[in-house]
């Protein structure tokens, strides 16, 4: 498994890998992000900020990169990247497909991404990471898995995922929603020919909406590489929109609102790699400082204090504006 590479790596920050969503397309709903990235959103200025994040997450140990189809041209900057630095061989890249991104380019637009997990899908944009990462990419996730999802039934397509496990690529799907926990199991119960097909979840878990823990804790037990986003909930764990209870902590510990989220995650012993969402590189160097975050019991206490119900967490995340 790619992520083996992982565990033999000694940096603090291995754990931590870089997601693109952020920065792979000129609209999205991280709050704050509007003044991160200022008024130039061409392809140009994003293709240089993506690279300039790639750029320092490397040199501070981080080794996994996630992007997806929908997030813009997120592939497309973390090919050139990669293109461009042949000696970096080291890190582990992850992709997602059942999204189409549809906002062309524009942050205005009435639909960003249109959501289909049937095999026409899979196939077409396997063919489009294909041609943009080819054989470095690692991790090919089916993107946002509900329990309602076709893609959890569609044996056909479980046929498909299982080839491309067989020729070397690893098989993984994420989650979202209040009942990411169904969507885990079910998840972890698809096999093919008897062998389990999914080797990785990426599920939303942060200090607010924690729900999919036990569920995680038991992938991780089945064998499964946890990776964990939104580990700052879109923007409302961070800075002035932080709770009062972890801004606390973190003055405490005299490190960022960001560094205690994330740290709080890190304290999970089934986590494998949790994302930074950062846009800008000095909050990328804020978010890495978490594993040198060291909470105690009773710090742990009072953060778990801010947990909400799943279902008012996920719909305050689907009223959040599109920046």
């Amino acid at each position: 498994m790619p992520f083996a590479r992982l565990a033999t790596a000694t940096t603090a920050t291995c754990h931590i890998g870089l997601g693109l969503a952020a920065v792979g397309r000129p609209g999205y709903i991280n709050l704050g992000r509007d003044e991160d990235l200022g008024a130039d959103r061409s392809v140009a200025a994003l293709r240089a900020r993506t690279h300039e994040l790639l750029d320092a997450a490397y040199a501070q140990g981080v080794r996994y990169f996630d992007a997806a189809r929908s997030y813009g041209r997120s592939e497309e900057f973390l090919a050139d990247w990669l293109n461009a630095r042949p000696d970096v061989q080291d890190v582990v890249v992850g992709s997602k497909w059942g999204y189409t991104y549809t906002a062309g380019w524009s942050t205005e637009a009435e639909r960003h991404e249109v959501k289909d997990h049937g095999l026409a899908t899979y196939e077409r944009q396997r063919a489009e990471t294909d041609a943009l990462l080819g054989d470095r990419l690692d991790l090919y996730q089916i993107h946002s898995v509900t329990p309602d999802s076709p893609a959890l039934t569609d044996k056909e397509l479980h046929a498909r995922l299982a080839e491309a496990a067989a020729g070397g690529l690893t098989v993984g799907f994420s989650t979202s929603g209040p009942a990411q926990a169904d969507a885990i199991r079910a998840a972890l119960a698809v096999t093919v020919d008897g062998e389990p097909l999914f080797r990785t979840v990426q599920s939303t878990y942060n200090v607010l909406e924690h729900s999919a823990g036990p569920a995680l804790a038991e992938a991780h037990d089945a064998g499964l590489t946890v990776i964990v986003k939104e580990g700052m909930a879109n923007g409302r764990l961070a800075g002035p929109n932080a709770p009062e209870a972890l801004r606390a902590v973190a003055a405490e510990t005299g490190l960022g609102c960001d560094a205690v989220a994330l740290a709080w995650i890190l304290s999970r012993p089934w986590v494998g790699v949790v994302l930074s969402g950062a846009a800008t590189v000095t909050q990328l160097a804020s978010n890495l400082h978490a594993p040198a975050v060291d909470l105690d019991a009773e710090q742990m206490t009072r953060l778990a204090t801010l947990t909400e119900d799943p279902s008012a967490y996920w719909q305050r995340r689907g009223e959040l504006p599109w920046h």
